[in-house]
Parts: structure tokens; C-alpha cells; sequence
């Protein structure tokens, strides 16, 4: 069995570089969900953005792209940034199904997407823990 000490210096470094990728992940929703909207304004696509399934994956790449650039930054190689970036996508698209049945709100595909995503996130960093630089 592994323990996990919060004291080491493994696990100070996990949880950084998982600090480091909310902050990436906030950072680009600041910065490219307004250019997002603008774009998708000029274009006249604006009510793709009323869409809560459109909306949720459109944000999911608003955070997927600083965080990748983050990791590749830190030097993860590109196959750990793939499988992050996958792991960030799956709970939206999972939820997508029970949204489009109707048995989840829009508000639960969100929620319980980010939630989901931070969770997904967190076991990848702790399989990779001693990946971390």
C-alpha cells in the first residue's frame, strides 16, 4: 500500500503543479472566453453560445489550452499533456448524455462536469506524481 505524506517533497510538487494548472485553466477563461465571444459574435454564430453543450465544451478548451501550454512550459512531455487534456474533456462528454436526455439540468452539466474534471485531473497527477518538476 502507498501512503501518501503530505509533508514530502513529491507531494508538494503534485499538488503545485496542480495549483499551477487551475491557475493556467482560470487564467485562459479570463483571457480567451472573451475573445471566444467576440469571435464567435463576428462570425454571427453568437447562439451557439446559448447552447449549455456547446458552451461546455467551448470552455473546456478555453481551460485545456493554457494548461497544455503550462505543462509543455514545465516540460511535460506531449503524450502527459494529451492525457490530461483528455481527462479534462471526458466528464463533459459524458455528461453530454444524460443533458440531452433530459435527466440532468444545464447548470448539473456544469457543475458536476468541473467537479468532475478536477477529480479526473487530481488522479492523473497523483499516477504522475513523480513526474513533476
Amino acid at each position: 500500500m502507498t501512503t501518501l505524506s503530505l509533508g514530502s517533497s513529491t507531494t508538494r510538487r503534485a499538488v503545485l503543479h496542480y495549483a499551477e494548472m487551475w491557475i493556467a485553466m482560470g487564467l485562459g477563461m479570463a483571457v480567451l472566453g472573451p475573445l471566444v465571444r467576440l469571435g464567435f459574435d463576428a462570425a454571427g454564430w453568437s447562439a451557439v453560445l446559448d447552447r449549455t453543450d456547446w458552451r461546455a465544451m467551448i470552455m473546456a478548451t478555453e481551460m485545456a489550452l493554457p494548461m497544455a501550454a503550462w505543462m509543455r512550459f514545465r516540460r511535460h512531455s506531449r503524450r502527459s499533456v494529451l492525457e490530461m487534456t483528455v481527462w479534462m474533456y471526458v466528464p463533459f462528454a459524458v455528461l453530454l448524455v444524460p443533458y440531452w436526455a433530459g435527466v440532468i439540468s444545464g447548470g448539473a452539466l456544469m457543475g458536476i462536469g468541473h467537479g468532475l474534471m478536477g477529480v479526473a485531473m487530481a488522479v492523473v497527477v497523483y499516477r504522475h506524481r513523480h513526474d513533476h518538476h
